[in-house]
Parts: C-alpha cells; structure tokens; sequence
C-alpha cells in the first residue's frame, strides 16, 4: 500500500501531526514509530503512566534511546541524554513541564526570514493544543487535547514553599501564569499531568483517534534510510521483526527529533558532504546546516541536605515551581531559569542518602553551539554529540550569576528550618570566577531539550536546512517537523513548542 503521509516518529510533533493530517478522511496518513505501542491506558506502563516517577528516563530504560553526549571537553565521561523510544516519544517520559516560550522567542524565529512563525500566527495553535483548567483568557485555550493545570501553594513541600519564599524575598515577582507573554519572576509550572498521569501526546492526541480508518500506527518499526527518485522522497527503508521492508508514501515527514531526524537525513546523503563522502554514503543533497547548530540548555545544580525532621514526598509532584528571570545586563528576558528539583531518581542514585536535594539553573538563551555528526552508516550506531557547553564567556557568566543566585536565596530566612548543610559546590568553589567555571565545567548537565539541527530559514541562509514551510531545501516530497527545525532553542521547556510545530505545519500539507 502506498500512504499518502508518512510521519516518521510518534513523538510530541509526530503525533500532533499525524493526529490534525488524518482529520481529512481522504488522506492516508501513516505513523511510524521505533519503540513500543500501548494504545490504551489499561496496558500503558506504570513508569509511563504516572508522571512523577522518573524511571521512564533512566539510563537502559526499554523506553529510552539512552544516547550520550560531550557536554564540555572538561568532563571525563560522556553525559546520558534521555529521549522516549515509545509512541508518544519524550512527551511519555519526561517532567511534564509544559511551558512556552515567550513571544521574543518565535519573533526572532520569525526575524530570519520565517515570518509565518511570529508570536501572533502561533498564538492561535497554542490555544488550539491545550486545556487549560486554571486560567480562562485570549492567551489560553478551554478545549484542546491536551489539559494544563497549575499545583497550589498548599500542596507545595517544605523545600519547595522555602525556594518560593526565597524567592519572593529577594525581590522576585509572583507570576499566576508562567504561559502569561509577559510573565517573568517565581511561580508555578503548568504541567500537562492529570491526577498523577504523565498526559503524552499518544494520550492526548493519538488514542483518541485511532479509530479513524486512515491513521495507522505500526510501532516498533526503525526508519533506516530515506528512499528518493531523483530529488523526490517516495518511500522510506524500515527495519521490524528482524525483517527489512520499503513503505511508499507521497510525502515523507521526518518527526525524529533533534538528534535522530538530522541522522536519518545523513544517512540518505542530505548533509555535510565532508561528513558524508568519507563514510561511503552517496551525497543526495549538500545541505551544510545537518546536524549542526545544536541548541540546548547547559544546567548545573546547586545540592543541599535538609534537616531531619524535613520530609520529603518522593511520590509528589516536583519541579513545578520555577523561577524565571533576565541575567545582569542581559538584554534577552528570561534568559535563566532557576527550579526546585526532584530530590532522587535513578539517573542520579540515591540523592536524598549521596548528594542531597538540587536546586537547578539553566541558561535559556545560550550563545554557544554544539553540532551532531554522523560517525557510521549504521542507523543503529548513535551520531557523536558535541554540545561545547560555557565556550562563550558570555554565556559563562550568566551560570555563574546563577548559581550565585541560588546560594543567595538558600541563605535566606525561608530556608532556616529546611537547610542542613550545601553539599556543592563548596565555598572553595565560589571564591572566584576562575573556581566557579572550573566547578561549573565539571558539573553542568544538560537540559536535554535538542533544538535546531534541521535549522529552518530560507535559501539564502547557507545553513537552513528547511524553509519555513519545513521542506527540506533543494528536494521534493520530504520535510523535517521537530525541534530539530528551530532556528535557536526557546527560553522554555521545549515540549510544548515541539507539539505547536506539529499543530503549525499540518495546515500547510494539502
């Protein structure tokens, strides 16, 4: 059978797209996906299901690509890089953090030459994706798929309702809605959990249309290779079962994400002809930009014990309150961000025993670039990742404003009754700027929101990879629609820009 659609990867924009395409009963729409399927809630996983478990992401999970990364070239071992190998893809293991990013954010996306991408056009699909149970304005939707809710500030913890008091003692305003294009200062995240369940995009999108004749779902099928006549995608190779196949479709979306989309299009020769040609592989399309361009944002955290009589609910919700502010002389808004985070999880050990409770900072807007390159020509060997994290000085201070700021507010009063001792950094760590870069240089993790390795931006940029439109530049019959496409990764958690990609694009495809 020959489909009309193929979208490659059923995770956040997957899903959004292949879910709005099948709307049209004339189109067939195909969806593929390299991990597991549960098209009910019944048989979904607990460590799917309920969202405050972070077992999901952990290092071997069935559910986890597991890739690594080289953050900075200080650290001596690679840094585990979680993303969802199931339908729903990371939407089904991540933290939940549904948090936009601000209005500059897709103006300047827009400002490069895509203008269809400005705040004002993608408003509209923000509204379109959600409902949200706590906030009724023109800037949120009531009857999306997928529902938002705030926690309360009686159900916070006690480390949590110090760090917001902290907080609002230095200064910080209070913000009621942190998706507000206005918003900046501590609050409440919006989460996309509902009663405990992690709310995934197969959740939210998928399940309640696979009844649709035209929508077909084929789970643990791999995408090797993208099949062309001449410049025009017609199929894509496959792997399932042991078994090699070629499915044929009209247009092939490539819906991988920021690390396995601009892979799969190395590996049918769209790149960096010097990456490609010394590897044997054929270059179909030179296209320079593939892979590079890796945005994300650099974190570290600040790790402290609490006293004895301190309890901590490892079964509650977390990382929900947040703190969203500009650095000093910054003109960027928001471009830091500061949380009270989970106190355990598997990819960190036994926290609350080793390393205490985190408080983290990110930097939302960094200078520096990473790039992916491909190392193999087999699909299953992963791209080397290579983030070149704190190379800007720029982008060097920022973290150490940050983590400063974070001792500071730990200091406060708010915190008395909660703090034992600061684990790390230490104070020899603090003492100087030089101290400070070397500890962060050791101890920075990353985010592990992948953006911009498909950069979108019109031909006259030598380094777009898709229009606006996410076509692939100088072919027919193939886009690229995920996080990869961002021309610079959003001051925001990036899950719900990924599902707005995929709401955006699907009005484009006749």
């Amino acid at each position: 059978m020959k489909y009309d659609v193929i979208v490659i990867g059923a995770g956040s924009a997957g899903c959004a797209l292949a879910t709005r395409l099948s709307e049209n009963p004339n189109r067939s729409v195909l969806l593929l996906e390299a991990g597991p399927d549960y098209p009910d809630l019944a048989h979904l996983p607990d460590d799917l299901k309920y969202g405050y478990s972070t077992s999901a992401s952990a290092v071997g999970s069935p559910f986890n690509w597991s890739f690594e990364g080289q953050l900075t070239y200080h650290q001596a071992n690679p840094f585990p890089v979680a993303r969802g190998k199931v339908v729903g893809g990371s939407s089904a293991i991540n933290g939940q953090a549904f948090l936009r990013g601000i209005p500059e954010d897709y103006d300047n996306w827009a400002s490069l030459g895509n203008d269809q991408w400005d705040y004002l056009k993608v408003l509209p699909y923000f509204r379109k994706m959600e409902t949200d149970m706590d906030i009724r304005d023109d800037f949120h939707g009531f009857d999306g798929p997928i529902p938002i809710h705030r926690h309360k500030r009686e159900e916070e913890q006690a480390v949590q309702s110090a760090f917001y008091n902290a907080c609002v003692a230095a200064g910080f305003p209070e913000v009621q809605d942190m998706n507000h294009p206005e918003a900046t200062g501590v609050g409440f995240m919006p989460k996309n959990n509902l009663d405990g369940v992690r709310m995934s995009m197969a959740l939210t999108h998928l399940n309640p249309n696979r009844h649709r004749l035209n929508l077909t779902v084929r789970a643990n099928v791999q995408a090797t290779q993208i099949q062309f006549d001449r410049k025009r995608a017609t199929g894509v190779h496959v792997e399932s079962g042991g078994m090699k196949f070629i499915v044929e479709g009209d247009e092939i979306i490539v819906s991988s994400g920021a690390i396995a989309s601009p892979h799969l299009l190395m590996l049918s020769g769209i790149g960096p002809a010097d990456q490609l040609r010394p590897l044997g592989i054929p270059v179909l399309q030179e296209l320079n930009g593939v892979g590079q361009n890796l945005r994300d944002h650099p974190g570290a955290s600040i790790r402290y014990r609490v006293k004895d009589d301190v309890v901590l609910d490892l079964e509650g919700p977390w990382t929900h309150t947040v703190l969203r502010y500009t650095a000093s002389g910054s003109s960027a808004r928001n471009d830091m961000q500061i949380s009270q985070a989970y106190p355990a999880g598997p990819m960190y050990g036994n926290v609350l025993e080793a390393e205490g409770v985190r408080i983290n900072c990110s930097l939302e807007l960094p200078v520096g670039a990473g790039e992916l390159r491909i190392t193999s020509t087999d699909p299953h060997v992963q791209p080397h990742l290579d983030y070149r994290y704190l190379v800007d000085s720029w982008d060097r201070q920022r973290m150490r404003e940050g983590i400063r700021l974070i001792v500071q507010l730990i200091e406060d009063d708010a915190y008395r009754d909660v703090i034992k001792e600061r684990i790390n950094p230490r104070d020899e760590d603090l003492h100087s700027d030089d101290a400070l870069d070397a500890w962060l240089l050791e101890n920075l993790y990353t985010a592990i929101h992948m953006s911009g390795t498909c950069k979108m931006g019109p031909g006259s940029d030598p380094m777009a990879v898709v229009n606006q439109h996410c076509q692939v530049h100088g072919l027919e019959g193939i886009r690229v629609v995920d996080t990869s496409v961002m021309p610079d990764v959003v001051r925001a958690n990036t899950n719900a820009t990924a599902i707005l990609i995929g709401e955006r694009v699907s009005d484009w495809i006749r």
